[in-house]
């Protein structure tokens, strides 16, 4: 249950309101000016205000930093009868959390209400991210599950070695900052890092960027350049893909592999590399070695020490470390404070089976805090198919929400017409005057969908002449 204050100086549209919000659980407060709610928040401390903007003396516009200023935490939702861009903005600058029109759509109020009371401070936010140094650096990989556990055994067992290592996983699931972190961690980590993408490049450039070529080596070749081999020196070349390597570029970085030594493009003498080779894969080498497209000795070659990177939708159990990890970085590089993550977002990214590993949760984060006008993430702010399998495990989620999309229009009149009658205590003159209908119509729509009063009394066609 939460305490809420609203600040209407029109009686009847706050009462109505109170009803309506009271039937929803919630304490509610009402006064009928600035100055009268700036002392109800600093005497009763509520989880929300509904703060009208147009009212006599000081307006909703001017209090807002006032109320703001006493209670930084305390969510505001701004209402008006006006529909003025200018206005809107200006809330919003202000650091309103919502901003809705008169009349009020019940289902708009009780989905912005509810956003509101799952920002910091109203006591329903589960991650907040962290500011520490660990979660700022982007190279950062974080984990607690099992099977991260032991990739990081892993690495701190291989790193100060000069074994050649094999990476697997899918797509998205941190192959190279798995490579990275290798390099980091060894005998030579201010060497260069660098990184090919062997499925990006096509054959016929690919060995020249690997090994490098001579001035008129070929068609083009003016000027004689240096590999990818050569630069990493004293340091650690990353071979991303590398089972897309045709059989050519597998014998030659087999070659590579056995004596240490390359030929660039147009050269009479080859040259030596003193380079730790790391490769990653997103498919089955043992699977191409079978079927004859994958080098058997260049496999065993490669793999000397395999570290396999499990699949997000096997490691949920970091999914909140991530989250906050990418978020922090996300922050600094967009300039934003998204800092808080809602409770029913958790349970959407839970729910997921992540397809494209922690690459897509990047992205949906990296969509969704840009668009978030407040300092936490709202499931509003995700993509429908994340909704769409909450939806599916949680029936008796709101609607106004992004499952509502699923809802046919009988249904969202259905629950519209009982939001109403709920929140003027089935007072069927008021009820009428909100929806725009007439008495006999509102009287067939209650029999249309079988909606009663809680006195039961919802279908008496007498009860009207006890108003």
């Amino acid at each position: 249950m939460s305490q809420i204050l609203i600040v209407d100086d029109d009686a009847a549209s706050s009462r109505t309101l109170q009803l309506h919000l009271q039937t929803q659980g919630h304490q509610v407060m009402v006064a009928h000016s600035v100055d009268e709610g700036l002392v109800s928040l600093q005497q009763q401390e509520p989880g929300l205000v509904i703060l009208d903007i147009r009212m006599p003396g000081k307006s909703g516009l001017e209090g807002l930093p006032e109320f703001k200023q006493a209670a930084p935490s305390i969510p505001v939702i701004m209402i008006t009868a006006f529909h003025d861009m200018e206005s809107t903005i200006e809330a919003m600058q202000k650091g309103a959390e919502d901003y809705i029109h008169k009349p009020i759509d019940i289902d708009e109020l009780d989905a912005c209400v509810d956003k509101a009371l799952t920002l910091p401070g109203a006591g329903d936010t589960l991650l907040a991210a962290s500011t520490s140094q660990r979660s700022a650096n982007p190279l950062t990989m974080v984990g607690r599950s099992r099977g991260m556990k032991e990739v990081f055994k892993t690495i701190g067992l291989v790193a100060k070695g000069p074994a050649t290592v094999l990476i697997s996983g899918e797509s998205g699931t941190g192959k190279e900052l798995v490579a990275r972190a290798i390099h980091r961690s060894s005998v030579h980590p201010d060497g260069p890092f660098v990184a090919v993408n062997c499925a990006a490049i096509v054959e016929t450039l690919l060995e020249s960027d690997m090994f490098g070529h001579e001035k008129g080596s070929f068609t083009g070749a003016v000027n004689r350049q240096e590999g990818k081999f050569a630069l990493a020196r004293g340091g650690t070349i990353f071979l991303d893909e590398v089972g897309e390597m045709s059989p050519s570029m597998q014998a030659k970085l087999l070659r590579v592999l056995q004596n240490k030594d390359f030929t660039p493009l147009g050269a009479r003498q080859s040259q030596t590399t003193d380079a730790r080779i790391i490769a990653a894969t997103n498919i089955d080498l043992a699977s191409k070695v079978q079927e004859g497209a994958f080098r058997e000795d260049l496999y065993y070659r490669l793999q000397v020490v395999n570290i396999h990177l499990p699949p997000l939708r096997e490691r949920k159990e970091d999914l909140m470390d991530l989250t906050q990890t990418l978020l922090n970085r996300i922050n600094r590089e967009l300039h934003r404070n998204v800092s808080h993550i809602a409770r029913d977002v958790l349970e959407c990214l839970e729910l997921y089976h992540w397809p494209g590993n922690v690459r897509e949760l990047e992205n949906v984060l990296m969509k969704s805090v840009p668009l978030s006008s407040t300092s936490t993430l709202t499931r509003d702010l995700l993509p429908d198919h994340f909704c769409n399998s909450y939806a599916k495990t949680n029936p008796n989620a709101r609607p106004g929400k992004k499952p509502r999309e699923l809802w046919s229009l009988e249904e969202i009149e259905k629950s519209h017409i009982a939001r109403v009658l709920e929140s003027t205590a089935w007072h069927k003159g008021q009820a009428c005057e909100i929806l725009g209908v007439s008495r006999p119509r509102l009287r067939r729509m209650i029999r249309q969908y079988g909606l009663s009063s809680p006195s039961g009394s919802g279908q008496d066609e007498t009860d009207d002449e006890q108003e």
